[in-house]
């Protein structure tokens, strides 16, 4: 049987492997992406993205720095995501090409296991992956992927070298081509659309109240985000000002009509709940919760969307964004964050596909609100 890379890296010295494998990826990928070592000495591939001003992207966005740059107030001059959806190893996570992503496993493990790479070391966090897809839009770059039992669904020729297990189709990392990279390059962000969803970090809604970490404060490992930290914000729908969760006026998303069987509401940003998405029937079997494209998300009547939510991506920048990305949330109890989509999603799938229906904890084992969270993988990044 063929060694692992980590099983190779293991039988060398650790500065060799380190100059070596550093150098021929900064080569190869001009800068744009490099390797990082985990407190173990296990390697990392990494995607550096530079920061950049939210009215390059768009004016609605506001002006400054992207919040995915500034963490506890101190802005960074670039963030470093890994290229593929990750693995756990020695209670490590990992990005590393060539093997099957991790999944199944709970929100608050994949953030435990990216803390145990060290300081700097995070799950992805909301911001981040909003700043990435936003790029993507405004460079024309939105990538394709793993939307169709391992190939695309739109381009049928483009394929990633697939895993069946009767369960789901989803691919090794990286193994599909460059259309399937956030730049459309061999070294860019592999697999944000389709293959498994991911989780995030510094994001929930909490009856459907949306609260954040500010800025992106999520990829500090030292800060709490259980369901009773105390970094929790939510965002004022007057001005978009950070404030105490539980503040009259604060975003939330609501269902555009009574939600009376499954998928047949829209969610609507508003600043108030006035329906629960789910009926009284067991929530562990899905319930109804409202969906529909992200860019079709409406908005509650009189209020103006505040540029954070847009700059975050909890509000589509713009109706004419491309694709028909999905998006499903869950309004009752705490809803953690998924994003990018399933092997099976064809073009609900995508940059801006978003979940909000995770849980903590499952409580009916696979088949946890609409498989999301059950089939959720994770991706490490690194800010320090």
């Amino acid at each position: 049987m063929a060694k692992t890379l980590i099983q190779e890296k293991q039988n060398m010295p650790v500065i060799f492997i380190k100059d070596n494998l550093r150098t021929q990826v900064e080569a190869a990928s001009g800068g744009a992406a490099t390797v990082m070592y985990t407190a173990k000495g296990h390697p990392c591939y990494m995607s550096v993205i530079p920061k950049f001003n939210l009215e390059d992207i768009h004016a609605s966005l506001g002006t400054g720095v992207h919040p995915a740059f500034i963490v506890n107030g101190i802005e960074k001059d670039a963030i470093y995501i890994g290229q593929y959806q990750s693995i756990v190893e020695d209670e490590n996570l990992l990005s590393i090409p060539g093997v099957l992503p991790d999944y199944y496993r709970l929100f608050d493990e994949f953030q435990q296991y990216a803390k145990n790479n060290g300081a700097g070391w995070h799950m992805m966090t909301h911001a981040e992956w909003a700043a990435i897809a936003l790029w993507c839009w405004k460079n024309g770059t939105m990538p394709r992927g793993n939307t169709n039992y391992g190939k695309s669904h739109s381009m049928p020729h483009e394929t990633g070298r697939r895993h069946h297990n009767g369960m789901g189709s989803w691919i090794y990392t990286g193994s599909g081509p460059a259309s399937w990279r956030h730049n459309g390059l061999p070294h860019g962000i592999a697999d944000l659309t389709g293959n498994l969803p991911e989780w995030l970090g510094g994001l929930r809604l909490n009856e459907g109240e949306i609260q954040i970490l500010p800025d992106n404060d999520a990829a500090d490992n030292t800060k709490s985000q259980s369901a009773d930290s105390a970094h929790w914000r939510a965002i004022s729908a007057s001005n978009g000002a950070l404030v105490a969760p539980g503040t009259a006026g604060t975003l939330k998303y609501d269902a555009a009509a009574a939600v009376t069987s499954g998928r047949t509401q829209a969610a609507i940003l508003s600043d108030s709940k006035t329906r629960d998405t789910t009926p009284p029937i067991p929530i562990d079997y899905g319930g109804y919760n409202p969906t529909n494209t992200f860019k079709s998300m409406g908005v509650k009547a009189g209020l103006t969307v505040p540029a954070i939510a847009k700059a975050l991506g909890l509000y589509p920048v713009t109706a004419s964004l491309p694709g028909e990305d999905g998006f499903l949330m869950h309004n009752q109890g705490e809803s953690l964050s998924m994003a990018g989509g399933h092997w099976n999603d064809g073009a609900k799938a995508g940059v801006f596909a978003r979940a909000l229906c995770g849980r903590r904890t499952w409580t009916n084992s696979m088949w946890d609100i609409e498989n999301w969270s059950a089939f959720a993988s994770a991706r490490v990044a690194f800010v320090l």
